[in-house]
């Protein structure tokens, strides 16, 4: 087999459920595109499976299902799209070598464009010092900077996303500019599904996930990864829940405050995951399972 299956959407969308039922279907494996939950110890405020207790550490299974690149780093490491991109890629062919069906299966649009596009990555290494130095920097400032460098990198990236935008100053320090990117598409059978929710739905689908994790436990996760080392500057570059749940535990803000900010937030990444995903050509985007189902059992027939 040489096909690989890629459910995309934003946050609360209903991407896992999907491809958990795919996969008991047609023998499938789930890898994950998400650029947060690859980091252990990061679960509740990821929105990551729950683990199955019953199958070994090193492997992360959920609903019987063998997922891939969750729980991979440490979260006081740093990950770029180029390590990911060379994970997924082994992980796609030793799905495919197993004749099972690789499902890419995430909201983090940077990881799912790199795959199913080939992106060629700068072979830029770490630069600690460079690092170090950029990350005493505001985030505008930062943006800023990679403006006055690449205006044309500048449009295509989140400028919200520090850990980005310094990959993008290192990359640019480095080549003295950032390359154009070169493309080399993979040669696999490729299906794109898109949950395709209305805003409305979509909002009140990110309040009760919401709801759920605060009952589970997110503040007390957030408290436990401050007490192992996690600074509050990495919380803060992780965004979202850490950030927001980060600022109430040192006192910032109030706790309505915190869950306030944190659904406005979550929404409007939503928005920013769909605008990236509208770039993506060939997505199918539908709006209930059934109609997912009977599409992927046509192609996979094929």
């Amino acid at each position: 087999m040489n096909k690989l299956l890629v459910i995309v959407g934003p946050n609360a969308s209903g991407k896992s459920d999907l491809a958990i039922q795919i996969a008991k279907l047609f023998s499938g494996e789930i890898i994950s595109a998400d650029s947060r939950q690859i980091y252990r110890g990061m679960d509740l405020g990821t929105g990551k499976v729950p683990r199955d207790i019953n199958h070994p550490s090193e492997l992360y299974y959920s609903s019987g299902i063998h997922h891939h690149l969750l729980d991979t780093v440490s979260p006081k490491e740093y990950f770029s799209a180029a390590q990911y991109q060379k994970l997924a890629q082994k992980i796609i062919k030793d799905i495919q070598a197993k004749d099972k069906l690789p499902i890419l299966c995430g909201g983090t649009g940077l990881y799912i464009s790199s795959i199913i596009e080939g992106w060629q990555f700068p072979s830029v290494p770490p630069n600690p010092q460079l690092r170090e130095t950029l990350a005493s920097l505001t985030t505008s400032i930062l943006y800023q900077r990679l403006q006055n460098i690449s205006p044309k990198r500048a449009k295509t990236i989140d400028k919200n996303n520090r850990v980005r935008l310094i990959r993008a100053l290192e990359i640019a320090s480095s080549l003295s500019t950032i390359p154009s990117l070169i493309k080399k598409p993979p040669a696999y059978n490729i299906l794109i599904i898109g949950i395709k929710r209305s805003r409305e739905e979509l909002c009140q689908r990110i309040q009760k996930r919401l709801d759920e994790r605060f009952e589970k436990g997110m503040i007390e996760e957030i408290e436990r990864l401050k007490k192992e080392g996690i600074s509050s500057k990495r919380l803060e570059d992780f965004g979202l829940e850490y950030r927001w749940i980060n600022r109430f535990l040192e006192h910032k803000i109030s706790q309505q405050e915190m869950k306030t900010n944190l659904f406005k937030d979550i929404c409007h990444y939503a928005k920013r995951q769909m605008t990236w995903f509208k770039k993506i050509k060939n997505v199918h985007w539908l709006t209930t399972k059934e109609e997912a189902l009977s599409l992927v059992t046509q192609w996979v027939k094929k």
